[in-house]
């Protein structure tokens, strides 16, 4: 039975979004953005049924959204949302083919993460213990880059993650994969300091690590005025936001210690290659050494500054 944009769904969409929330257990964030990308599969798609799609509608799609000015890596995302959409209407609708696979989105030139230098995260993180607010702010800042968390998981903390004794927290990642990682000595003293003050701010009952102005678990967008505020407070100038700390961790712990494997687990990236994008930094910090320090690397001096 064909289905046509706008007629038998949004029941199979709805079907599939709570497929992905539920089963797959995405956050809602995730699921959003696969809404957005399966809607505007229907706009395109208009009067032709979606069993009827073959791969060239869908060649002519993506053409079209890249003439419109979508980038390689949205489009990348929004393929992995039709393949999927089409691979559940296969399995619990009846629909024969997939017209997606084999479709491949243009390629992006791969951009360097923004990084904080050593010495600017310092700089950051020195901040003055005015309240319990300013207190937490440290702790949330020191736990960002000290252990590489996303935003997402740093909000979702309870104060049982953190282990003093092994010093490490327990973070739920992406796809509601559980890893371990290291907390840092300045991060465990700002938790410390941090948790002794909890109480007098948060209301009964909440279980969430780091609390609001009302007493309730901090949501992302908080942390993130925060972060920008002290940064500017602090004497930074560019715009600092909590994935930069996650680059930051990422980038130096690499440059200390080389060891590919061990940062990609503390990430939390299930492909290696997610990772190696640091490798590119590793190789940008040691140009600029090479190119400072290194006798052949120097550039010559005129003969009117001999």
């Amino acid at each position: 039975m064909s289905a046509r944009a706008g007629e038998h769904l949004p029941s199979p969409m709805e079907g599939y979004l709570a497929h992905l929330e539920k089963e797959r257990r995405l956050s809602s964030h995730t699921v959003k953005g696969y809404r957005r990308d399966i809607e505007m599969l229907l706009r395109m798609a208009e009067a032709t049924p979606l069993d009827q799609l073959q791969v060239h509608h869908v060649r002519r799609f993506v053409a079209r959204l890249h003439g419109q000015g979508h980038g390689g890596r949205s489009l990348a995302r929004a393929l992995s949302a039709w393949r999927g959409f089409f691979s559940f209407l296969m399995r619990d609708h009846g629909y024969t083919q997939n017209p997606c696979i084999g479709v491949r989105a243009p390629r992006t030139a791969k951009t360097l993460p923004d990084a904080l230098s050593p010495e600017e995260v310092a700089k950051l993180v020195e901040l003055p213990p005015d309240d319990a607010f300013a207190v937490r702010d440290r702790a949330m800042f020191e736990l960002f880059y000290s252990s590489g968390l996303r935003l997402s998981e740093l909000t979702a903390l309870a104060p049982s993650d953190i282990d003093f004794d092994d010093a490490t927290v327990r973070v739920l990642g992406k796809g509601a994969k559980t890893r371990v990682v290291p907390v840092g000595r300045f991060a465990l003293d700002c938790m410390r300091r941090w948790l002794a003050v909890r109480t007098e701010v948060t209301r009964q009952g909440e279980t969430a690590l780091f609390v609001n102005q009302r007493g309730r678990s901090i949501g992302p967008r908080t942390v993130q005025q925060r972060l920008s505020m002290w940064a500017r407070k602090q004497g930074l100038t560019q715009h600092v936001h909590p994935h930069m700390l996650r680059h930051s961790f990422a980038s130096h712990l690499l440059q200390s210690s080389g060891d590919l494997r061990a940062v990609q687990e503390m990430l939390g990236h299930a492909s290696i290659s997610t990772t190696q994008v640091y490798t590119h930094l590793d190789w940008q910090h040691l140009a600029k050494v090479y190119d400072a320090a290194h006798p052949r690397a120097k550039r010559k001096t005129s003969k009117s500054s001999r």
